[in-house]
Formats: C-alpha cells, sequence, structure tokens
C-alpha cells in the first residue's frame, strides 16, 4: 500500500475559506504520472502540487483535475507554506525547480511568502469574433501572453459583474484574464481557464505574471497591490522586475490528512 501524505492549504489569504485552495503532496520519490493526475482529480481542486526533494532543490509538478500546467502561483506558495511549517525545513529561501525554470521563493518576518516568477509581458493582438461574443466589443485593451489573453475593461465593477460563458470561452486557444483598474487597490482581475478543467480559478498567480508588466507600465510604478475578484477573493502584494515579479500573500492551512492507495 502507497501512503501519502497531503495537506489542503488556502492560499493568498489569512483566513479560512478565502483565497485559493491547493492541494500538496510531498513525496520522497516521483510516483507514476498517471497516479498524479488520478490524485488531482479526486481533489477536484484547481491544482495539486506535488514535490521531491533533491539536495538543495525542490523539484516541483503542478496537475489540474484534467491536466498537468507548466506554472501555478497558488499552489507553488502552498507548497512553500507546507514545507516552512510542517517539514521542519529550516532556510528562509526554497529554490523550485519547475518546467519553465528555477522558482525562488522567501518567507518573510510577517507571517507573507514571497514568490519570485518569470514575467510574462503581453502585446497587442487582432480580435477575433470570440471576443465580440464574449465582451460584446466593450473592452479598452486586448494583449495576448504566451498562455493567456489579458482583456482590459473599464472597472472594477465590470470586472466584478462579468457573467463568463464558459461554452464560448472555450473557443480561445489560450486562457483569459479580465482587469480594471481597482477602485481601492492598484488593479483587480478574474481568470478563466475551461479548456484546462478550471472554469474560474480563485487567485491566479500565474495570470499575474502578465498582470504585473501590464499594470506597471499602464500606471508607470513597479509596486502594486491586486485583488483577484472571485467569490473567495484573493490578496497580492506585487512588484515588477522586468524581466521577473514578485507576488507576495498568505496563506493557512484548511487540513492535513493521508492518502492510501493499495
Amino acid at each position: 500500500m502507497i501512503k501519502l501524505n497531503i495537506y489542503q492549504i488556502y492560499a493568498f489569504t489569512n483566513k479560512l475559506f478565502g483565497g485559493n485552495p491547493a492541494a500538496v503532496v510531498p513525496l520522497e520519490n516521483w510516483i507514476d504520472e498517471k497516479m498524479m493526475q488520478q490524485i488531482a482529480a479526486e481533489n477536484n481542486l484547481s491544482e495539486t502540487a506535488f514535490f521531491v526533494k533533491n539536495n538543495d532543490i525542490f523539484e516541483i509538478r503542478w496537475f489540474t483535475p484534467t491536466v498537468e500546467i507548466e506554472l501555478c502561483g497558488h499552489a507553488t506558495l502552498a507548497s512553500a507554506y507546507v514545507i516552512f511549517n510542517f517539514l521542519k525545513y529550516t532556510n528562509d529561501i526554497i529554490t523550485f525547480n519547475c518546467k519553465v525554470g528555477e522558482l525562488v521563493v522567501r518567507k518573510e518576518k510577517n507571517n507573507f511568502i514571497t514568490l519570485n516568477f518569470p514575467s510574462d509581458i503581453g502585446q497587442p493582438t487582432s480580435i477575433n469574433e470570440v471576443f465580440n461574443k464574449i465582451f460584446n466589443n466593450d473592452w479598452i485593451e486586448v494583449q495576448e501572453a504566451r498562455t493567456k489573453y489579458l482583456v482590459e475593461l473599464d472597472s472594477e465593477e465590470m470586472v466584478q459583474n462579468f457573467i463568463p460563458d464558459f461554452d464560448i470561452i472555450k473557443q480561445l486557444p489560450k486562457q483569459l484574464i479580465i482587469t480594471a483598474k481597482g477602485n481601492d487597490v492598484d488593479f483587480v482581475s478574474r481568470f478563466f481557464a475551461p479548456n484546462f478543467g478550471v472554469n474560474e480559478d480563485p487567485v491566479t498567480g500565474s495570470a499575474h505574471c502578465v498582470l504585473v508588466p501590464y499594470w506597471a507600465n499602464k500606471l508607470q510604478k513597479n509596486e502594486l497591490n491586486a485583488i483577484q475578484l472571485s467569490n473567495r477573493k484573493g490578496y497580492l502584494a506585487c512588484k515588477f522586475l522586468n524581466d521577473r515579479i514578485e507576488m507576495s500573500g498568505e496563506a493557512v492551512c484548511y487540513l492535513t490528512g493521508q492518502i492510501q492507495i493499495d
């Protein structure tokens, strides 16, 4: 029988039932990829993270209920929370290695955890009929990044009140970010990835790899505060560092347990 420890962590929040829940499964050695996907499907959270410590580096992988993805912010923050709080790790800096390279995570003195991720700078893109169906020509700007579209809307209220049609959003070849200037923070956003098994993600670190460069350029400032306006809400303190960005947030543990597989 295989026994694996599992943790469910709420990322980018300091309250239970807020932020973005991620499952974290520490491994001594990699298990079969099919089993990792089955565990992620059974957890039915937007992401389940698996990692293996290799000398001073943590190799990390992330799975939605349907596919493996190349980068995930909230499940990285959740994994770092587990390493700092449950695995007796004494260093204040963790280096993860993943498909997009190294990710450095830093433990702060104020209970925040800071993620250092690669920037994903979007470029203006041509508009197709799918965007017209989704937004009815009502946007300020549309940009295309490597794996995501960013659509700026006129106000925080438009982002908050946007009603997604996931069947139409599925027609886009990339994931979708909607965003606007915030009323009380620098910017707000929501994120949709129905083609990846996640209709709306509560708080999305990888989306902020696109959002932070966009708003840093638009607002002409490199330190920004953000809220992702899902029902659960997430709060991020961000910095633009040109080819990198930093996102800082808190996390709380909801449950610890054990997976048993015959």
